[in-house]
Order: C-alpha cells, then sequence, then structure tokens
C-alpha cells in the first residue's frame, strides 16, 4: 500500500459519518464571502465538520490574485484550525484557455491549440497557467476537455481538440503534462467529458448520445486513455449525457467498469456542475436528492460540484440502510489519498505579496502571441499575403475592434464584461504594425441588422486592401431563447446552433465587400467552422483565426504582415453546408462515397489543411521492414524539404488505412505528426515509429486485437493532401492485454 493511501485510510478510520460525507462535497466561494473577504461567521455555518473541495474563488468573488491568495490562505487556516481534524480542500479552478478569474492571462482556446498541431505549443501555455495558479493556492484545474468535436452545431467544439481521436490525445497529453508536470508536482488536471460529450442528438449541449461500444472505446475514450497512461492525469469529470438511455452521473458501466477497469484509472472522479441533481430534474431517473446522490455515488462520482445539492443526504441513506458505508469509505479513501498525493493535507499559505511576480508578465503575453500565431490557418491565399506595403487598409466586420471576441467561452473577459483585461483586437493589432493609413467601419453586429454595410463597403472601396474581420462571439450561454443581443453569442457552452453560416448579417455584409472594387482578405475569428467556403471564389485570401485570446489582434497582424508564416491546420473539417454533417475525414467507406443530390461528398476544407508562404516537398518515403508481428513496431521515414524562399512550419502528417478487416474500419487515421521549421531550401528527416498495437481495433467479441493483414501508410499535408505511399502486413492476430502504445515517437533529422 503506497504512502498516501496508508495515510487517507488512517485519517478517513478518525471520522465520523457526517466528516466522511463532507470530504465528497465542495462549498462555493461566494458562500464564504462577506464583500471584502473571507468571513469565519460564513464559515462556521458551512465548514464545521470539513470540506472536500473549494470553488473558483476569483470567478465566483471578483477579486484580484492577490486578495484570492489571502482568501484562499484564510479558509485553509480555518479547516486546519477550527475543525476537529485540521484537513485542508482542494481549491479548484478552471482554465480551459487560461486561468478564469480577474487577472488570468488569456491563450488560444483549445480549437486554436489544436490547430497548432504542436503538444509542446500546448505545454508551453499550462506551464504558465501552473504558474498563476500555484501562486494564488490552486490545486486543482478542471481541464482539459478530450472530447471529440463531432458534430459542430455543438457549442462546445470550440473548447476540444478537434475531430480526431489521435490529435486530441497527443493535445490532451501535452496539455496536463504543462499543467501537472511531469513530475506530478504541479496543479491536478481534470479530463473531461466522460464520455462521448461531443456526439450528442442534434449538437445539443446535454442531450442524448447514442454510441456503439466499439466507437465509444476506439474513438471517444482514446484520448482520456493516453492522457492517463502517458501523462498521469489525476482527475475525471463526468458528462451529462445519457449513453443508451443511461446517464454518465449514474452510470458504473461508465465510470467504473470502463474508466477503472478497462482503462486502468485510479484517480479522483468529480461531477460535472450540478450533474447529480439533473439525475432528477433532466434525466428523470432519479425520484429525489437522496436517490441521486445514492445513484451517482455508487457509479463512481467521487466529489459532488460546485455546491452541496445533494451529497449531504448521502449520511441519511447510510444511517436508513440505503446506502452501503463501505460506498461512502471507498471514495473518501480515494479523495483523502488524493489530497495526500498532491500536497493538500500539508499545504502552507502561499505568499500574497508574490502574486504578482507570476500574472501577466511579458513572457505570458509572449507565449500567449505566439501560441495564437501557431494556431492561424490559411485557408486560401491567392499570393495577396503577405501584404506587400499597400497604401491603405480598411478593417471592417464586427469582430475588427472586438476584443472580447478573442476570447472562449471559459476565459474570464467572456463571462465579465468590466473584466479590466487588455485584450488585443484585430484593428489594433494592424495599427500597431502599419505604418499607412487605417479606416475602420464595423458594417454591421451580431443582430440582422444592416443599416452599417453601406460605411463598411465605402470604407473598402477607399482602401487598397480590407480585411473582413467576421466570426461568432463565444460565452457560457445557458439560457434559452434567440436573443437579440449585438454580441449575442452563437459559439460556447450553450450556444448550440442550426446553422453554421456565419450569424447575423455577417453573410451580407461580407457578400457586399467581395463585389466592392478592392482587395478582400477574410478572417474568421470563431471557436466555430463556419460554413464559409463560399467566400473563397473572391476573396484573395480566407484566414482562420479561431479563438485566439488576449494577444490575437497581434498575432493576425504578424500573419497579414509576414512576421509569422502561417502554419495552423484544420482540427476539424469543414463543411459546406450543416447537412452535410458528419463529413469529418475519417469516417468509414461506405459513409465517405455516401453523396447527396444537392451538394457533393467532400468537405469545403479537409481536416489537417493549412497553406504557407512557401512550399514544401515530400520525397523518400520508406519503410523499416515490409512486414512485422503482431508485437513488433515499423518506421516509416519521409525527407521534407522546403521548396520556396522564405522559412516556414509545416506539418507532417502520418496516416494508415486498414484496406482489408473483420469489421468496417475508417477510411484512414490520423497515427502521428509533426510540426518542423525548415529555412529556405533546408529539408529534414523525420521519421515515425508505430508499433503493431496502435492498429488495433475491438472484433467481434470485443477483444481488442491487431488483426493480421495489409495495412497502408500515407504521409502528407492534410487527410486530402497525401505526398507519399507504402504498404506493410502484419503476419499474425493477436489480442493487445496490459500495457500498449498510445502516441507514435518521432525523431528529426537535419
Amino acid at each position: 500500500m503506497s504512502e498516501p493511501r496508508a495515510r487517507a485510510e488512517r485519517l478517513r478510520e478518525s471520522m465520523t459519518l457526517e466528516e466522511k460525507v463532507k470530504q465528497l462535497c465542495a462549498v462555493e466561494a461566494s458562500a464564504l464571502y462577506d464583500g471584502d473577504g473571507f468571513s469565519e461567521a460564513k464559515a462556521d455555518e458551512l465548514l464545521s465538520e470539513g470540506i472536500g473541495q473549494l470553488t473558483r474563488i476569483g470567478d465566483e468573488t471578483g477579486l484580484p490574485p492577490e486578495d484570492v491568495a489571502e482568501f484562499r490562505n484564510a479558509t485553509q487556516e480555518y479547516l486546519q484550525e477550527e475543525t476537529r481534524l485540521g484537513v485542508p480542500a482542494i481549491v479548484h479552478d478552471e482554465c480551459i484557455c487560461g486561468y478564469m478569474g480577474p487577472g488570468g492571462t488569456t491563450y488560444p482556446q483549445g480549437i486554436g491549440l489544436a490547430a497548432t498541431f504542436d503538444p509542446e505549443t500546448a505545454s508551453d501555455v499550462t506551464r504558465e497557467i501552473r504558474r498563476q495558479l500555484e501562486a494564488i493556492g490552486t490545486d486543482h484545474a478542471l481541464s482539459p476537455v478530450a472530447d471529440l468535436a463531432r458534430d459542430l452545431r455543438w457549442g462546445r467544439a470550440e473548447e476540444t481538440y478537434g475531430e480526431d481521436p489521435y490529435l486530441a490525445a497527443e493535445m490532451t497529453t501535452g496539455y496536463v503534462n504543462g499543467l501537472q508536470g511531469t513530475d506530478n508536482e504541479g496543479v491536478m488536471a481534470t479530463l473531461k467529458h466522460f464520455l462521448g460529450h461531443g456526439t450528442t442528438e442534434g449538437g445539443r449541449n446535454r442531450a442524448s448520445a447514442n454510441i456503439p461500444p466499439r466507437e465509444l472505446r476506439e474513438e471517444h475514450a482514446f484520448p482520456f486513455e493516453a492522457a492517463i497512461h502517458e501523462a498521469d492525469a489525476g482527475a475525471v469529470m463526468n458528462a451529462y449525457h445519457d449513453i443508451d438511455g443511461f446517464p454518465c452521473t449514474s452510470s458504473p458501466d461508465v465510470l467504473r467498469d470502463l474508466l477503472r477497469d478497462e482503462l486502468g484509472f485510479e484517480g479522483i472522479v468529480v461531477s460535472d456542475y450540478y450533474s447529480v441533481r439533473f439525475l432528477e430534474d433532466e434525466h428523470n431517473v432519479a425520484e429525489s436528492r437522496r436517490d441521486a446522490a445514492v445513484q451517482a455515488l455508487e457509479a463512481g462520482i467521487d466529489m459532488e460540484l460546485p455546491l452541496i445539492e445533494c451529497y449531504d443526504e448521502l449520511v441519511g441513506a447510510v444511517e436508513d440502510g440505503d446506502l452501503a458505508e463501505e460506498t461512502v469509505n471507498e471514495a473518501v479513501d480515494r479523495v483523502l489519498e488524493t489530497k495526500a498525493r498532491i500536497g493538500v493535507l500539508d499545504t502552507e499559505p502561499v505568499d500574497p505579496g508574490a502574486v504578482s511576480e507570476a500574472f501577466e508578465t511579458d513572457e505570458q503575453r509572449e507565449i500567449s502571441r505566439e501560441a495564437a500565431g501557431k494556431s492561424m490557418t490559411l485557408l486560401e491565399n491567392d499570393g495577396t499575403l503577405p501584404l506587400d506595403a499597400p497604401g491603405s487598409i480598411a478593417v471592417v466586420g464586427p469582430m475588427a475592434d472586438a476584443g472580447r471576441g478573442m476570447v472562449g467561452d471559459y476565459g474570464y473577459p467572456a463571462r465579465t464584461p468590466d473584466h479590466g483585461m487588455d485584450l488585443v483586437s484585430p484593428l489594433e493589432g494592424i495599427e500597431a504594425a502599419f505604418d499607412g493609413d487605417v479606416t475602420h467601419a464595423a458594417g454591421c453586429d451580431m443582430s440582422e441588422d444592416e443599416s452599417g454595410i453601406p460605411a463598411a463597403v465605402d470604407a473598402a472601396e477607399s482602401a487598397d486592401v480590407t480585411v473582413a474581420c467576421v466570426g461568432a462571439y463565444s460565452a457560457i450561454s445557458l439560457d434559452e431563447g434567440d436573443g437579440v443581443s449585438p454580441q449575442k453569442p452563437t459559439s460556447g457552452e450553450g450556444c448550440d446552433v442550426t446553422d453554421l453560416s456565419l450569424p447575423g448579417a455577417q453573410p451580407a455584409l461580407l457578400e457586399a465587400v467581395l463585389d466592392a472594387d478592392t482587395t478582400v482578405i477574410p478572417v474568421i475569428v470563431s471557436g466555430r467552422a463556419h460554413t464559409i467556403g463560399w467566400a473563397a471564389e473572391d476573396a484573395a485570401a480566407l484566414l482562420h483565426a479561431f479563438l485566439p485570446g488576449e494577444e490575437g489582434g497581434n498575432a493576425v497582424a504578424d500573419v497579414l504582415f509576414g512576421d509569422v508564416n502561417p502554419a495552423g491546420r484544420l482540427p476539424v473539417s469543414i463543411p459546406e453546408t450543416v447537412g452535410q454533417q458528419p463529413v469529418r475525414y475519417n469516417r468509414k467507406p461506405n459513409s465517405a462515397r455516401a453523396g447527396y443530390v444537392d451538394v457533393g461528398i467532400d468537405p469545403a476544407y479537409a481536416f489537417g489543411h493549412g497553406e504557407s508562404y512557401t512550399d514544401f516537398s515530400y520525397s523518400d518515403l520508406e519503410l523499416s521492414a515490409d512486414e512485422i508481428a503482431g508485437r513488433g513496431e515499423i518506421t516509416a521515414s519521409v525527407t521534407v524539404e522546403n521548396t520556396g524562399n522564405v522559412t516556414g512550419d509545416e506539418v507532417v502528417q502520418l496516416y494508415v488505412s486498414d484496406p482489408v478487416a473483420s469489421r468496417t474500419r475508417p477510411v484512414q487515421e490520423l497515427k502521428g505528426f509533426e510540426r518542423i521549421s525548415l529555412g529556405a531550401g533546408e529539408e529534414k528527416r523525420v521519421t515515425f515509429t508505430l508499433a503493431a498495437d496502435q492498429l488495433a481495433f475491438y472484433d467481434r467479441d470485443m477483444n481488442l486485437t491487431v488483426e493480421a493483414g495489409a495495412f497502408d501508410v500515407r504521409v502528407g499535408a492534410a487527410s486530402d493532401d497525401i505526398r507519399a505511399e507504402a504498404t506493410f502486413d502484419v503476419t499474425e492476430t493477436r489480442e493487445v492485454v496490459g500495457e500498449r502504445r498510445y502516441l507514435t515517437k518521432t525523431v528529426v533529422d537535419e
């Protein structure tokens, strides 16, 4: 038995039932706040028997970082000094795109990080997020989102790392490694939402999901499994929806059999906010709060977040014989072991005087700008970009002067109008980078009002170049109804849509500007994949900026003027029209062939696509063997050369196809990638090492199996831009049991 587990059991054995249950609960910081700071009187009411977690101090109270540190210290001191056993709380925060509280640096949203195709960039970002969280005393982060974006109507697609299991696994692992540290001495990460949250009916948040068991494991569970084994992620959060009629919150099949027994997860499972109560209120599978609490705990939810709604009923459930106390003990042991393992049981005060050294540093803003630059994805370019000293530029569109529009739904500025943050808009970035004349006219907002479009057209026609900044605001908006706000969010949690067009009057604005006598470059600032392909015919270039964070406007300007050569790649396939979905690259053969009478089957822009200001050639693809055993591995090496005149990054992508199998398999699957930088005329040799068990799938008997047969290796610049192919054979069929390879090893030689 490990020392943290032994310590946890000793501590639990000294607890009353009431104290044990409180370790499975959380309290919102606002409930302990009196308008000035920590309230001991409120703590006497809420914390006298201890508490498991403390919820989001900065976001709940609006306190600046230094005061958050003071509040955290006061709470922990109370728990250590004024409760019988002196057990501190785990303090948690949200940080998908940065600490979600006043003063937190805001980085690219998840979908933007995914577009970098660079897990090390994710680690760079989360190391700085960790620095801020540790400065204010946060122990636990409710990030990253390991879901797959399988229906682009879903507002939370922006929080994900895209449509592909392998890309999501690499980015999730990179994120966790930066946050927790490879020594696990950092801030504990939470993989969410387990499981299949991006495949709900109608693309609606929290709606039912109907996912076959093999797809559930091979695709949706894979990013979670990889981060559990490759990065030792400490926590998992359940999803809201039901699968085949059983809510994930109360499903032992999902939370025990799959997560713990099959995937080998040993950490804590925390509830998504209010999801325990939703068993009664939404799913109608519990007749009371007590029933909901018992179902959730028995299924495997160790802690109820963000506040006590149901789990206080566990005391009575045990006393009345409705719940075995051993089930409570099991969860308490995991919670206390986690507290011991991550240092919470021995926590000490943080230094409020040192907090400012960790917040909004020049280095953090530079990392945010660099990450945003790496995420910029050039969809089209007729040679106009990079701009070559135009005399004048018009910047139009509702996102042009919208610093707030650069931020994803879990960024603090997206939640708080008076956020006080320095968010650089594209207009500000262009004005800072360009010495010529810059004019601005928004043209429209997110409403249907077209009255401002003529002014935008006039501005465009008076300029040599027009940058049309369009897109969608992101927010957490759980209210129903269409809304009439000029900044109406149409992306983010609770912001699901039926139409992937640009919202409001923006299509009319863009069409009018494209018809004007000027060179037009649309810049899409959005976490959503919009059906924008129609604009390519008349646009000089088309740039997707996703949600680039607080330095987003500067990053847009860096790309427009050539200070950054774009190398972002699409983490999702962009459809021609919403009804074309699913259009992801890794569909099954029959789905990829069956078209429509009114539109083709191919997306407007395929997964992995992205243009550059230079050109790259691929040559000399070589496999290390013609065949491998079922436990073997194979290398695929390819030479990539920059054949253009400027330095640039290329994302070398490795795909594998299983042309004949005992069950239908995807057309092709991403199995590796590497982002490399090449000077003009420079070449590098990229070698991928692929293990046979990375080719495994669940067979007819639900065994994870590597099947004998031929496999095609494809290397290229995108899923629809394959530059070289080769074939090898696996010589034996074998069941994969125990440890296996999740991520492909890559070596780059000069």
